[in-house]
């Protein structure tokens, strides 16, 4: 319904917008200064706790500049207390003590049919509330009971029951002078040129109120108690009040719950949303069996600046969470994306508050990941990495990603963002400890290193063992104890295997694995697929880890590696031995590594650099490197107390 603007603007003279704002928030009294029309207050959208929000009598508006919530009295009322706009402006005008304005015949028989279409919904709402606690709603009530909704929770949510009668509904409706062109209209009864009788929509269901952002309902959804039905969840069709996808299931609950706590949740289905309530989040919605709009992505930033999507474990879940995502990418805007809280596979909120209880539920919605995890999730499990020409398919997938971005800021910083973990992943650099983020941290890291030493030398200072140039015969002499091709290899095979046996050495150890550079292409394949996977699990045990590997096509190398350690005396990299000796044999492998591999490549960079560039500084550059190649780090050592927690005799580590 359109109003005259003049009559808009007359209401917006008379009313002044703090007097609207100012019933529902406490003004500051150090910031605001009433004579000036001007007033602070703590944002009545969003949790703070230092006031941000800022209402201007002058200007007739309201800004928040923490949540960048804004609007005048309508739009405070329709966002904030659920009111339609012709309600809003109905209520303002009682207000402001102007009378409303006349409308045409045809406008006012539109906005009388909508409010009996109202009343209709309400009467088939009270009909089917009733119809469950009737004997013939016995099996629904068996249904919830079984599901474990008590009688308050099934009250709470207006949960009813629609009988096994293809007329039960329409009779009811048509004793309260109910025309069937209304039931028709609302969605309630099927009618057709080829049916000769119109008959009840939902039959032999459990049913769900659908509710407007007021509270009114406009639509149901039923869920089939038979197995032999069509359709297991069947939804109201479209109508003049309803439109599924611009609506949310239980969004006029959950709007000032998400208002308060700063966030909203959307899971997938009815039974989640009530699943999710009972654990403890009222601020939690779903789409209605369809995937997320644009539309519904709007209603929940207006609620919150990051909602949480919470989706099923299985592939249909992944799938939905992947078309969110590409749905959001172009809408990013500064302090404006999504979280996604993925569960375990077959498993959904009900099934998880059912069996592990609602800390289950509450610990994942607290690790929820960031947009910029779920891109890079995708990423690296849809993408073979295993060639040049791959991973520049993989890299260039990702630019295109990013460059539907439509924020130019945001956009930047994904491309920086993504551009790190790609060096991490495919240059060699060390992702951080928290594997699952996949090297945000270190990119960060990463970057302020490079900044610093382009500040310093005006370009990118190489690692040194980058470089491959020529070595003296003394130095050479000097690494050659443990530089055989054979004794390389088996240290190779001995760090991977540890790994494989007690993934959890990646706790502290990530950067370090993660920069070992192997000389056998198939030991560092399966170095580069243990990162991989690592990057997608939050905790990685032995035994899923090598499941991963196997599906990847490494098991005949892990046998291989297993038998021949079976027979040789390093005993710290089997999955008996105990964790402190594990870490310690770990260590003393990655130094003699380290020493005769990196050590010697930075040695022939620093000969190189003295006989170019003749100086005190590379002089000393050079024989610091030298001190190293001739200490006792990494030779085979004898460690004070190895062995004893493993119930081993002591033996030196090579």
């Amino acid at each position: 319904m359109k109003f005259p603007p003049g009559f808009l603007d007359e209401i917006r003279n008379r009313v002044a917008i703090s007097s609207v704002v100012g019933k529902r928030v406490q003004w500051d009294r150090r910031k605001s200064v009433p004579a000036r029309g001007d007033f602070w207050a703590c944002c009545p959208f969003h949790m703070e706790k230092t006031p941000s929000f800022h209402a201007d009598d002058r200007k007739g508006r309201y800004y928040c500049f923490g949540c960048r919530q804004s609007g005048d009295i309508f739009t405070f009322l329709v966002e904030k207390e659920g009111f339609a706009f012709p309600e809003a402006v109905e209520r303002l005008a009682q207000e402001a003590g102007l009378p409303m304005p006349k409308f045409t015949a045809a406008e006012e028989e539109r906005e009388a049919r909508r409010s009996t279409l109202y009343e209709v919904m309400e009467m088939a709402a009270s009909f089917f509330e009733a119809q469950l606690q009737l004997p013939r709603g016995a099996t629904a009530r068996g249904y919830l009971a079984d599901r474990g909704l008590p009688q308050a929770v099934q009250q709470h949510f207006r949960l009813g029951y629609a009988p096994d009668d293809r007329q039960a509904l329409r009779s009811h409706l048509a004793e309260k002078n109910v025309t069937l062109e209304q039931m028709i209209e609302a969605g309630l009864v099927i009618s057709g040129e080829d049916i000769p009788v119109a008959y009840d929509r939902f039959r032999d269901r459990v049913m769900f109120p659908i509710r407007d952002p007021r509270g009114k309902v406009i639509a149901f959804g039923g869920r089939a108690l038979s197995d032999d039905a069509q359709a297991k969840y069947l939804n109201s069709p479209e109508t003049p009040l309803f439109q599924k996808g611009r609506v949310l299931y239980n969004f006029d609950q959950a709007r000032a719950a998400g208002h308060e706590q700063g966030t909203i949740i959307a899971v997938e289905g009815y039974m989640d949303v009530i699943a999710m309530v009972r654990a403890g989040f009222a601020n939690t919605v779903a789409p209605l069996g369809t995937a997320l709009t644009e539309h519904q992505l709007a209603l929940l930033w207006r609620t919150a600046p990051e909602p949480i999507l919470c989706f099923d474990g299985d592939a249909a879940g992944l799938k939905a969470a992947y078309r969110a995502l590409d749905l959001a990418l172009p809408l990013l805007k500064p302090g404006q994306s999504l979280r996604f809280a993925l569960l375990s596979e077959d498993q959904d909120p009900d099934d998880l508050l059912k069996h592990e209880g609602a800390a289950a539920i509450k610990a994942v919605i607290s690790s929820a990941d960031a947009m910029i995890d779920v891109l890079w999730r995708r990423a690296i499990e849809s993408n073979d990495r295993s060639t040049p020409e791959r991973r520049a398919q993989f890299e260039s997938e990702l630019e295109l990603e990013i460059s539907r971005i439509g924020d130019g800021k945001v956009r930047l910083y994904y491309a920086a963002e993504v551009a790190s973990r790609v060096k991490a992943l495919l240059g060699g650099a060390a992702p951080p400890k928290r594997w699952r983020t996949a090297v945000a941290a270190f990119g960060s890291k990463l970057a302020v290193v490079t900044r610093r030493e382009r500040n310093r030398k005006g370009w990118i200072v190489p690692r040194p063992w980058d470089y491959v140039q020529p070595v003296s015969m003394e130095l050479k002499a000097m690494a050659r104890k443990g530089q055989s091709r054979q004794a390389a290899d088996r240290r190779e095979r001995a760090i991977l295997l540890a790994v494989i046996n007690h993934p959890r050495l990646l706790d502290d150890f990530a950067e370090i694995f993660a920069d070992l550079e192997f000389s056998a292409r198939e030991l560092d394949s399966l170095r580069r697929q243990i990162i991989d996977i690592a990057a997608l699990e939050a905790s990685l045990d032995a035994a899923i880890l090598r499941d991963h590997l196997h599906r990847k096509g490494f098991g005949p190398l892990l046998e291989r590696i297993d038998a021949q350690f079976q027979r040789l005396r390093e005993w710290f990299v089997l999955p008996d031995a105990a964790v402190k000796d594990v870490r310690t044999g770990f260590r003393q492998m990655v130094a003699l590594h380290r020493k005769t591999i990196t050590l010697a490549r930075e040695l022939k960079a620093a000969e190189t650099t003295l006989a170019e560039h003749p100086s005190d500084e590379n002089l000393k550059n050079l024989n610091e490197i030298r001190e190293q190649m001739r200490s006792a780090a990494g030779e085979e050592a004898l460690i004070e107390g190895f062995g004893e927690d493993s119930g081993r005799p002591q033996s030196p580590v090579a």
